[in-house]
């Protein structure tokens, strides 16, 4: 449990509409981001966000470096082995991202893991994890800011992304020109938690009635619903 007056928080700030970080204010946003400041008031403390990658968020939650990780993160089990997680947020999988007129071209993973088509990944997530052990044929193709990882599609620079539904639908409405693919029936199963030390179970325990809460009182669905619904960053 923290107990310094401030809630150290890990965020990646590069995955909308879970964490969003301004690079000109260096300010956070997000639904997750939203949910961290809640949770720190609930404790009489101030979130203060971390700056995180998705390939070091285990080693810096582990390592002491914040209290709590948030920003789409994944329950996997590898994660699962050096930390603890949350009751869940909310469900998810992997889906493709796509030009709207290639929709009908990439439904499913053979369609996809053809010779002529580059797939585009961000480093050190579940995106390249899924990516790499399905992908045999295509290109993949590792995009490191994946804050214009989206760009690489608009452009024709890449043909796929394998996302989750969540971001594929927020992405779709910041870029017209991309279409989620069947994001109502994903390729995998996920769901979305924070990530915590696995040996402050007390903190845990407290953080999973605050998600518990949050999630039956409208409060995360409030925070989804003004991010799902704008394209605000």
């Amino acid at each position: 449990m923290p107990r310094r007056g401030t809630l150290r928080v890990c965020t990646t700030g590069d995955y909308r509409p879970f964490t969003s970080r301004d690079r000109k204010t260096e300010k956070y946003s997000g639904i997750d981001i939203d949910m961290a400041r809640d949770l720190a008031k609930s404790l009489d403390a101030k979130a203060k966000f971390v700056p995180t990658t998705w390939a070091s968020l285990v080693a810096d939650l582990d390592g002491g470096r914040c209290d709590i990780a948030v920003g789409g993160v994944s329950v996997t089990l590898p994660r699962a082995r050096k930390l603890a997680f949350s009751e869940p947020t909310r469900t998810d999988g992997k889906t493709p991202i796509v030009r709207c007129e290639d929709k009908k071209k990439y439904r499913t993973l053979k369609d996809i893991d053809e010779p002529e088509t580059t797939v585009v990944v961000n480093p050190g997530g579940t995106n390249e994890e899924f990516a790499r052990a399905h992908i045999k044929e295509a290109k993949i193709k590792v995009h490191k800011d994946n804050n214009t990882i989206f760009d690489e599609i608009v452009e024709g620079r890449a043909d796929v992304m394998m996302t989750d539904a969540s971001e594929t639908l927020y992405q779709s409405k910041l870029h017209p020109e991309l279409c989620s693919v069947h994001p109502d029936d994903p390729f995998t199963f996920a769901e979305k938690a924070y990530a915590l030390p696995r040996r402050d179970t007390q903190f845990k325990q407290y953080v999973d009635q605050f998600v518990h809460l949050a999630k039956h009182d409208g409060t995360y669905e409030k925070y989804e619903d003004e991010w799902l619904t704008s394209t605000a960053s």
